[in-house]
């Protein structure tokens, strides 16, 4: 398959010149004895009177390092919701193009298209939540310009079939966003590995789960440096603040205590998943390659109140496609999942 990435981007992004602030145009890293008269900041130091690094350099040499990627093959966003907002409005000609997105999912897809002006063409998973690839190639029109893959999927869980992500990579012309949020706590190997063999193939992930900083809102998007560069055109110039930074860069350094915690979520995982068996009231449980757990219960908004009555609050996603009647439990800490397998025997008599 031919791949032009200048057919995709929007005319008037091509066209247009970036903004470029006072710290794009200084880019010496060797700053000690400067004197900085550029930005119209506050001189007086106090920790973040000046303008954070427009590029987030130092955060991205650690991602690189530790993905195997290079760093002008990440762009970091005030979240990943900002990460897929930038991609709908690089690519995707409001009132005129669409994207393809797979319900059920992570609703911002649908939500950002919305906002975007873009039509959103949603092709169900099948009853066992996997993207059913030729229907979605059917889909394809000359103005689809993105297929959303959220996998592991929330809310459900599992992750795609690499052949079906395979198909869809090599026989659509545009681009295809994988949603790694939940990679960390799946055996599988992430789609990065596969970057440099697809152009079209873009990777979301965020610091927000595995690595627990969901409050300092710092979402990653790896992508060809075509792609990349794109979405450094349209970014705002300085969309990651200071502390996100720096927490972000204390928090990677610390591997050790990463792995640990995901690894004990992943242990209280299994635990719930023996407890829920025996729990009489749901009547079927997910795979699940996340942080959380999806079961199909007998009456979802009963048992839903019922935990809420009980200080534990869990996620009703019964109004979902393919989701009637279920609920997500999000894995907690031991003691918080010690609590909730007490309630769900205390509810099994009722």
């Amino acid at each position: 398959m031919n791949f032009d990435i200048n057919n995709l981007v929007r005319e008037n992004v091509k066209s247009m010149k970036p903004y470029s602030s006072a710290r794009d145009e200084f880019e010496d890293f060797d700053t000690a004895d400067m004197i900085f008269l550029d930005a119209n900041e506050n001189p007086f130091q106090n920790g973040v009177n000046r303008y954070p690094d427009p590029q987030q350099s130092n955060v991205k040499v650690v991602l690189a390092k530790q993905k195997n990627v290079n760093p002008n093959q990440i762009l970091l966003g005030n979240g990943s919701d900002e990460v897929l907002d930038l991609i709908f409005r690089a690519f995707c000609e409001p009132k005129v193009d669409n994207i393809i997105s797979l319900p059920p999912t992570y609703g911002m897809y649908g939500v950002l298209a919305n906002i975007n002006a873009v039509e959103n063409r949603e092709v169900l998973l099948s009853a066992d939540f996997q993207p059913q690839a030729d229907k979605i190639l059917e889909a394809v029109d000359e103005n689809t310009k993105i297929i959303f893959l959220c996998s592991p999927n929330n809310p459900t869980g599992n992750s795609f079939l690499n052949e079906s992500v395979v198909k869809l990579l090599k026989n659509f012309k545009g681009l295809v966003v994988i949603d790694e949020a939940y990679i960390d706590f799946s055996e599988k190997e992430s789609w990065l590995a596969k970057i440099d063999q697809y152009p079209n193939l873009v990777i979301t992930q965020t610091l927000s789960k595995a690595y627990g900083l969901a409050g300092i809102r710092l979402g990653i998007c790896y992508g060809s440096t075509a792609v990349i560069s794109v979405l450094n055109k349209i970014k705002p110039p300085y969309n990651v603040n200071e502390l996100t930074q720096l927490r972000a860069l204390e928090r990677l350094s610390d591997t050790d205590k990463i792995k640990s915690e995901i690894t004990s979520i992943i242990a209280q995982r299994e635990e719930l998943l023996k407890v829920l068996v025996d729990v009489k009231f749901v009547k079927k449980i997910y795979p699940t390659e996340a942080n959380f757990i999806l079961i199909k219960v007998d009456d979802a908004n009963k048992r839903y109140d019922e935990l809420i009555a009980k200080g534990i609050v869990i996620r009703n996603r019964t109004t979902q496609p393919l989701c009637e009647n279920t609920l997500r439990l999000t894995i907690g800490t031991e003691q918080e999942n010690k609590k909730l397998m007490e309630v769900l025997a205390s509810l099994i008599k009722v």
